[in-house]
Order: structure tokens, then sequence, then C-alpha cells
């Protein structure tokens, strides 16, 4: 259960600073309360107490553990908005269920921090590998009646497939994710395209595509589905500058918009943990010439065009889904501190 702070740990606690002396601004239409039903999400309902949803743990008093390690809300828990003693909102909680139920199920039905629909091809998945990782992985050596592509319900023959896993995830040797910053290799992008069970074991064995994202074919390795893990995390602005690019953006397309997947070169080893939300920022210069005539270079003030929120990541590369975008996000943008 979430645990709300007082006042005084408060103030032992503000020197985290998620935004130093900044008032926290609810949101125009910020209610009084909030009934928590299946298919929220904590982003979700940030947004509703806040005009900058990423600052959810001050609202709620939470230190750094709390943050890393949180506890979980379930649908029938009714969040009210307080004040304390000198009249700053904060968030309360009040538990709906009156009757415990065991921790896997409890699990089952929280709310996640963003719709796990949408990231949950992205826990387990490599995402970014070595170079040559899947040379030597299961792989399609030969389609249902010579088909060049196939699709939901087709049959593949699998080559080196492990006989005892029956779930598996496909993917395609991707591109080299390089640093627009300094154009190094930060790895090698493993390109997700769907499931398939294990129908009959040999080699080849025979699979059944489940699900294609995107069209199957001859080459195309597969890997054992592992459960994807249940990260709690809660949306947070890093407590450091953060000053970053936009690497790519995931399905092998230009720009992005709400909804979508992106690299940034920013991993663990500069600080970037799983819940940080981080801002998208275009910056702009314009060529003119002055009043004698010589060129002149003009730098426009960055503009925000979004935000992200991480929520996986590597040593020197990290993934996060576009929850906000005015207009597109596109490859060399910046990310910084919100």
């Amino acid at each position: 259960m979430i645990r709300i702070i007082s006042a005084f740990i408060l103030a032992m606690v503000s020197a985290l600073s998620f935004a130093a002396g900044q008032a926290l601004q609810l949101a125009d239409s910020a209610p009084t309360q909030h009934v928590v039903v299946p298919g929220d999400t904590l982003w979700g309902i940030s947004g509703t107490f806040l005009k900058e949803p990423w600052r959810w743990p001050e609202i709620w008093r939470m230190n750094r553990q709390e943050i890393r390690n949180p506890h979980w809300i379930y649908p029938g828990d009714v969040i009210v908005l307080d004040r304390d003693a000198q009249g700053n909102a904060m968030l309360r909680l009040q538990r709906g269920r009156l009757n415990p139920q065991i921790h896997s199920e409890m699990n089952e039905q929280a709310i996640p921090a963003i719709p796990p629909n949408v990231i949950r091809p992205f826990l387990s998945d490599p995402l970014v590998v070595d170079a040559n990782a899947l040379d030597n992985v299961a792989r399609i050596v030969a389609t249902q009646l010579d088909r060049v592509f196939l699709g939901n319900g087709d049959l593949a023959y699998v080559a080196n497939a492990d006989p005892a896993p029956r779930d598996w995830h496909i993917y395609r040797n991707g591109k080299p994710l390089r640093d627009p910053q300094s154009d190094d290799i930060l790895g090698y992008e493993a390109f997700y395209l769907g499931t398939a069970k294990q129908v009959e074991a040999g080699n080849p064995a025979t699979f059944e595509v489940l699900t294609a994202t995107q069209e199957v074919g001859f080459g195309d390795r597969l890997l054992p589905a592992n459960p994807p893990p249940l990260i709690a995390y809660v949306p947070h602005k890093p407590d450091f500058d953060v000053d970053g690019r936009v690497v790519s953006v995931y399905g092998g397309v230009d720009a992005a918009g709400r909804g979508s997947i992106i690299s940034i070169n920013r991993g663990t080893a500069d600080g970037i943990e799983i819940g940080h939300v981080l801002a998208l920022e275009r910056n702009r210069v314009i060529h003119e010439r002055d009043e004698q005539g010589h060129k002149a270079v003009i730098d426009i003030p960055p503009s925000r065009i979004g935000l992200l929120f991480v929520f996986r990541t590597f040593d020197r590369i990290s993934y996060g889904l576009v929850v906000q975008s005015e207009g597109t996000v596109d490859v060399n943008d910046f990310v910084r501190t919100p």
C-alpha cells in the first residue's frame, strides 16, 4: 500500500529536489477524488490531478526507495486530493478492497504505469544485441507451401529449435544503432516480428505463427518467449540534467508520434532509470543576413515537442514510450530533463 508520509518527513525528503522551489500545479479540472478502474494507468491518473504528470512522487510525498519499489494501486481504490497543514496539495489512498488476496493475484490486477499492451512485447525482447548475436539461434529454413511471407496461422519450419519451449518470439536481424552525436555504434536492434508456437519438435521443427506484426519469412530468427517481468515504476523526472538525442524510432520509420516507441543515446551508464520522464525538444537555427549583408546564424530557443516515458534501459541506450507529442518526433531531436 502506498504510504503517505508526514509533513515532517516531507521536509527531509524534499532534498531530492524533483522540481526544487516550484509549486505543484494542479490540473484545471482536478477532481477531489478518483476511483481507480480497470484500464487506468499511473500516467493517466497523474494527468488527472497534475499539469506536470512527472511530478507524481511529489504529490504522493514519496521518497527515493518508494519511487523505485512502489506499492501497487488496484481497481476499487479511491485516490483523494487533500491538503497538508501548510495548505499544499497531497494525495492519499483509501483502499476499496476489504478482503486481501494472494500476492500473485494482486500484482495481476494492479494498475500499470503506462498501457501494458503497448510495451509488453518490448519488456522481454532483447531489443539491443551485440553484432551477430542472432546468427546461431533458431531460424526459419522453409515456409508452408513455399510461401514468401507468413501471417497468422501459417506454418514455418525451423532449424535448431530447442524442443522444450512451446512459445517463441520471432525476430529479424536489425540495423546498427548509431549515436547521433558521436557516430559510435551503441548496439544492434533486434526487430520484433511477432509470436509463434512449436507444434511439432524436430530438425526442422514445425511452428505455427500466432501473431505477426510484420511479414515473417525465410531466415527470420526465433527465441523462446520468457514471461515479461512485472516491473513497478513510478513516473518521475531525473534529479540531474539529461542532454541526449533520439537515436531511432522503433519499426523502421523516420518519425514518431504519441504512442510510438523510440530509443535514446542515454542508458544506465548515464543514470537513466525505468520510470524517468524526459522532455522531447527540437533545437532550431536560422541562417540570415545582418544589416551589412553578412551571414548570421540565429539560435531559436528550443521548443518542447513531447514527453517520453522510459520503460526499458540498457547500458548505453534506453527505450521509451512517447506519451505526449505536438507534431512529430524525429531522429536527432533532443531529450532533456523536463
